[in-house]
């Protein structure tokens, strides 16, 4: 659990982007899904208001819907002044502009706000973070991960990254990682080459699958990871 919110910046995506950025089909949405780093997303408010399971975890629904909106509100301005940095890496064809991009940001966040509380009492979000979650083997379907694994290569180790990975494949038959690009890069993590070469050596079956989303230029993949076929501890020879 987070100490404080002064080092996190709230940002979250709408139901519609996580649809194309996971290239979810009307058959997925029906899974019991599972929402790693999740944050701020209205993924899960506007899935329950259509009668479906998911449960997002997030070490920063330890916090009150007034202090994560407040800590959105902080971050907002350096958010928007680092996207203006790096503004040539990103695809404005649909956003259109910095203003549009914010604006549908905001209301995605503002639908979080409102259904944290009642979504808390519910037990549809949990203060939890990888690489450790409490929750049972094969519990859920799907579990997603949207810009934490691969986003924050810089800061998260290779290390870091597989021990996430195994452990949402502990809890969920597959799992779908977006975007395969460090933050506000063009081009794939290096860590990504390397995850997908060792677990497959591992038994998993790994899948990089073309998906109808790209905002940053280059981010239109997402790693698919199925746990068919059987586990291996780490380092173990095929047979």
């Amino acid at each position: 659990m987070p100490a404080s919110l002064d080092k996190i910046a709230p940002w979250g995506r709408s139901l519609a982007e996580y649809i194309r950025m996971f290239d979810l089909t009307e058959a997925n949405l029906g899974l019991h899904i599972l929402d790693c780093a999740a944050g701020p997303a209205s993924f899960n408010a506007e899935m329950h208001g259509r009668g479906h399971a998911v449960i997002s975890c997030d070490p920063i629904y330890a916090f009150s819907a007034a202090e994560i909106a407040r800590r959105i509100k902080q971050a907002r301005a350096a958010i928007r002044k680092s996207t203006e940095a790096h503004r040539d890496n990103f695809v404005w064809t649909e956003y259109g502009s910095i203003e549009s991009l914010a604006r549908i940001r905001m209301a995605a966040m503002k639908q979080f706000l409102a259904d944290l509380p009642l979504g808390l009492d519910e037990g549809r979000y949990r203060t939890s973070e990888l690489p450790a979650l409490p929750f049972r083997d094969l519990e859920f379907d799907l579990a997603l991960c949207s810009h934490f694994l691969f986003t924050y290569s810089d800061a998260l180790p290779l290390e870091f990254h597989l021990g996430a990975i195994r452990e949402m494949c502990r809890v969920a038959s597959e799992v779908r990682i977006f975007p395969l690009l460090p933050s506000f890069g063009t081009a794939r993590s290096p860590h990504a080459e390397l995850i997908i070469r060792q677990l497959s050596a591992e038994g998993y079956r790994c899948e990089i699958r073309r998906v109808p989303y790209e905002f940053q230029r280059g981010g239109n993949e997402t790693l698919c990871v199925h746990r068919d076929g059987g586990r291996r501890e780490p380092g173990a020879e095929r047979p």
